[in-house]
């Protein structure tokens, strides 16, 4: 069984990190969930679960207006191809989500680490990062640097590299 939300909070805790979490209707698009900027601070995220030919897994993490040309970023990355979306069934087998909740919180699910996680630089011009919870039906803030130590403490060392235009 995948982790829960409430398990990344417990995660979190263990680290002493601080996060704040609010729950609202699932979004499955950043436009969607444009109405929440006015409750929510700071930097919001679009994640693209991808892979190259090869079958390497990755999650970019960008802002959330960002855009990430799909057909040159396997160069920046460290991809074999040009990469395309991965499927739902490996989604939910390595990061424990399923499409419309893709998040950079998936790390805690991915204990084999089939994914490498990739953050834009330009996202983290932002003091706090929001991403979903492993669920689409909240959101969770945390800090930027608080957001690379979760990460490399489940194993993942985050490239952070300029990815979009």
């Amino acid at each position: 069984m995948p982790n829960t939300a409430e398990d990344l909070f417990a995660f979190l805790d263990s680290l002493d990190i601080a996060h704040k979490t609010k729950a609202h209707a699932p979004v499955f698009t950043v436009s969607e969930s444009a109405s929440l900027r006015d409750e929510i601070p700071g930097g919001h995220t679009k994640n693209l679960f991808v892979k190259d030919k090869k079958d390497q897994f990755f999650v970019i993490t960008v802002e959330e207006n960002a855009s990430v040309d799909l057909k040159t970023v396997h160069k920046v990355i460290g991809a074999s191809s040009r990469v395309s979306f991965g499927n739902p069934e490996k989604m939910l087998e390595f990061l424990g989500v399923v499409p419309g909740s893709v998040t950079v919180f998936g790390a805690l699910n991915d204990t084999d680490n089939n994914v490498t996680f990739v953050l834009d630089e330009d996202l983290l011009s932002e003091e706090v990062i929001n991403g979903h919870p492993l669920s689409n039906d909240a959101t969770t803030s945390i800090g930027r640097d608080d957001l690379i130590r979760f990460l490399e403490a489940t194993g993942h060392t985050p490239l952070v590299l300029k990815v979009t235009g």
